[in-house]
């Protein structure tokens, strides 16, 4: 039995750059893993088979249990898993939380069966799941370019704490949506995701006008009432507001736990609201 951690993201910066011919968009984004997680348990078995405490979330069709049976395709592999899965990242929140249990069933999958598949042999499958599954296989920070598979890793930040708040908003095809709603005006050139991967690199501070996602005026004007939980969010003492990736989640970094615990339990307690008190996590030496 092999038991793995699978951390959500923030976005830093997410720049729009264009639209691709294959139709998907091209991104600049400085991604950070935060200490929230998921949990998945392996256990060797006869068939592959993914169970959950959320019903909705097991079986076939979640990505983890996609990524067990591409492994197992890829490799020729014709050993079985059960697959125990404990949520805790909000589902479409725009926290990457099925992308990054995709990227620990690659791992914990090579590991268990011993398919002594490099590092460069899991990123291969991981681009055929998912654009954020490569950036999953390491974690921390790194700046993500293409359509999010091209992966670069940068040096832990100086930043410690966040805040992240997931309004009760649910869109039909969230991706699809959030992405349809992307004018030109919504491109830029990719310049402060470079200038916060250079300060990052030199072990400087993240300036928050350094903080930028295309998506925090798109989202609004699709996601219902995200206005609202924006004023809440900044009501609470919230400062430098930014979706996490296509959203509806948001975040806002805070200078010390003290005042991050302050401004969750408002927004749980005062609002009703789901909120999470992060810290940026960076792993240790990765499991292959």
């Amino acid at each position: 039995m092999l038991t793995l951690e699978a951390h959500g993201k923030i976005n830093l910066t997410l720049e729009i750059l264009r639209k691709r011919n294959d139709g998907f968009h091209e991104i600049a984004s400085v991604l950070q893993t935060i200490s929230l997680h998921d949990t998945l348990t392996f256990e060797v078995a006869d068939n592959i088979n993914l169970l959950c405490q959320d019903p909705e979330l097991a079986g076939d069709k979640n990505l983890a249990a996609k990524a067990a049976h591409l492994l197992a395709e890829r490799t020729d592999s014709k050993v079985g898993a059960t697959i125990k899965l404990t949520k805790r990242i909000p589902v479409a929140a725009g926290l990457g939380g099925g992308s990054s249990d995709a990227a620990a069933t690659l791992l914990g999958l090579n590991k268990l069966w011993k398919l002594n598949q490099s590092r460069e042999d899991l990123r291969t499958i991981a681009e055929s799941i998912g654009s954020d599954v490569p950036f999953f296989l390491d974690g921390g920070v790194a700046i993500v370019s293409g359509r999010g598979e091209q992966v670069r890793q940068l040096p832990p930040t100086g930043v410690d704490w966040a805040v992240i708040l997931t309004p009760p908003t649910q869109l039909y095809n969230k991706t699809a949506a959030v992405y349809g709603a992307v004018t030109p005006s919504n491109y830029s050139a990719g310049a402060l995701t470079r200038k916060l991967g250079a300060r990052i690199h030199s072990k400087g501070d993240i300036p928050p006008q350094f903080l930028f996602n295309a998506f925090d005026l798109v989202a609004q004007g699709v996601f219902p009432n995200l206005d609202r939980y924006w004023r809440i969010f900044e009501g609470v003492g919230a400062r430098e507001i930014h979706v996490c990736g296509a959203g509806p989640s948001l975040f806002a970094p805070v200078s010390n736990q003290q005042y991050g615990t302050a401004i969750e339990l408002m927004l749980r307690h005062q609002h009703g609201l789901v909120a999470h008190l992060v810290s940026f996590w960076s792993p240790q030496q990765g499991i292959i």
